[in-house]
């Protein structure tokens, strides 16, 4: 008799190991389906907002020659998306000129070497991965 209730207790063990297992190894699966559709969304995002950059060059061309209030404001919302998706543009005005994060299209006289003197394209990033590099005016020293 005690020969059978071993038996049984270590068959209920082993079905509840494989059981624990099965769990396991289920919210493994989950977990792992969960992170890969976020790389989905981010990627169609990163897709999207690449093919919008253009759109936003747009408005921000014709912010500087019309001092329009509705352009004003469609720009500012559409801003307001792209940042909540995590788009950032890359501060790179008056700084030193880095080809990491900006592609130097002319050059300036200037009193120091290597420095962004004026933006001619921004650039973006988005959850730390670039975008698109800024086009910059670079100061050469005389």
């Amino acid at each position: 008799m005690d020969n059978k209730k071993t038996h049984k207790k270590h068959e209920i063990g082993e079905w509840k190991n494989k059981y624990l297992r099965a769990l396991a190894d289920y919210q493994n699966l989950e977990k792992r389906f969960l992170e890969e559709k976020e790389e989905i969304i981010k990627s169609a995002n990163f897709q999207l907002i690449i093919k919008l950059l253009p759109f936003l060059d747009s408005l921000d061309k014709a912010e500087i020659f019309t001092k329009d209030q509705g352009l004003k404001i469609a720009k500012e919302n559409l801003l307001k998306i792209f940042q909540e998706t995590g788009l950032q543009e890359i501060e790179v005005l008056h700084k030193e000129y880095d080809p990491r994060l900006a592609e130097a299209v002319d050059m300036a006289a200037g009193e120091q070497d290597n420095l962004v003197v004026e933006v001619l394209r921004k650039g973006y990033q988005m959850n730390g991965k670039i975008l698109r590099v800024a086009q910059v005016k670079v100061s050469k020293k005389l």
